[in-house]
């Protein structure tokens, strides 16, 4: 613990010493920069990995790791900005033996790309990442795609090298979310809500590096000066992943619960599941128009999840046959629609069962309140 101390502080002094005489400290021959891509963890924030860069001297005792991922949870209304999508997120720098110790402690593997790029270009990376670090820059404000631990990476080494040398190199024919889905193995209502609550952003083709092994599989195949652009991929830490399981959280227990309000046929429970469909329908409008996470907008699950649905509700309770007829069969058609709009997007057999329920409730509740017509004899 002394010694992290020492080399945080020891770290901390250097860059403050640099930085109050207006220069930089002049790298060695020896010096190498990186990128870090660290493995999948099972905690929400860890689900797709992260990307770091590391620049090591051992000339000038300098062996640090530099974080675009860090956010402060006591940040005011913390929620609600990271909701909204104005939360800001910051760079920050590790000791690389505090950083590696974490990744350990975590079981979560870390490979190493050396960056092989003439001595001038990895001080001036060198320099904009200290100059980010101690200025108002080192904040960004969260993207989902656009804008995380891994575009910003992107985004400085381009920036640095003064042309766009790092981009996508394949999987850009799929959209971002058929590249999300391998994700999500073992967390299947992750999976489920993700599928849900993002809109035609994420039906776009994933055409930008915005996941830690993009990237790296991309460095692999990119080019600098005709020559490659990393060194081999080496394997500082070695786990395997660790799939979840889960009595409830799984595709049995989805199945079971809409199986049995297919199978019960009560006019309570099928009000209950309407609800519940209209409350998270009233959630994703809201979303739309309240954040400014581009992914959450234009989400047509609103027509499966429709907040029309509250009146088909309403008209039920006041006994109304004919309104709650008609709201019956304009959802089934709204339904109609969707799974025609859906059936070849990713996320299609995932919410099929949702589908096949609610229109099995929607009949039962036209055939419920559908007028009759008297047979006179």
């Amino acid at each position: 613990m002394k010694n992290s101390i020492f080399r945080k502080t020891t770290l901390l002094l250097l860059f403050l010493i640099n930085f109050s005489f207006g220069q930089n400290l002049p790298l060695s021959k020896e010096a190498h920069i990186s990128v870090l891509t660290c493995g999948l963890g099972n905690e929400s924030y860890s689900f797709f990995g992260h990307t770091a860069i590391r620049v090591a001297d051992p000339a000038n005792n300098i062996d640090v790791v530099y974080n675009y991922g860090a956010f402060d949870f006591r940040t005011p209304n913390f929620i609600a900005k990271f909701a909204k999508g104005d939360l800001q997120y910051f760079v920050i720098a590790h000791s690389y033996a505090d950083f590696i110790n974490e990744y350990n402690y975590e079981k979560r593997s870390v490979y190493e790309q050396d960056l092989l790029i003439p001595q001038e270009a990895k001080q001036k990376i060198f320099n904009n990442l200290n100059t980010t670090l101690l200025s108002e820059e080192r904040y960004y404000t969260y993207k989902f795609i656009d804008k995380n631990c891994t575009s910003m990476v992107v985004d400085i080494i381009n920036k640095t090298l003064n042309e766009k040398v790092i981009t996508k190199k394949g999987d850009t024919d799929k959209t971002y979310r058929s590249i999300l889905f391998p994700y999500f193995d073992g967390h299947f209502y992750e999976k489920l809500g993700t599928s849900i609550i993002f809109g035609t952003k994420v039906d776009q083709l994933g055409t930008k590096i915005f996941l830690p092994f993009e990237l790296k599989n991309s460095l692999e195949k990119t080019t600098f000066q005709n020559h490659a652009f990393v060194s081999q991929s080496k394997t500082l830490l070695s786990f395997e992943k660790e799939t979840p399981t889960s009595w409830w959280n799984n595709v049995y227990s989805y199945i079971i619960l809409l199986g049995f309000i297919v199978l019960i046929n009560k006019k309570i429970i099928d009000k209950i599941y309407s609800f519940i469909l209209s409350l998270i329908g009233i959630f994703f409008v809201s979303m739309g128009f309240y954040s400014f996470h581009l992914e959450l907008a234009m989400n047509y699950n609103v027509l499966l999840f429709s907040p029309l649905l509250l009146f088909l509700i309403v008209f039920s309770a006041m006994n109304n046959k004919r309104w709650s007829y008609r709201f019956a069969v304009l959802h089934l058609i709204l339904l109609l629609i969707y799974t025609l709009f859906i059936i070849n997007k990713a996320h299609f057999f995932i919410v099929l069962p949702m589908i096949i329920t609610s229109g099995v409730v929607l009949v039962r509740a036209a055939i419920r309140n559908k007028k009759r017509i008297p047979i006179i004899i």
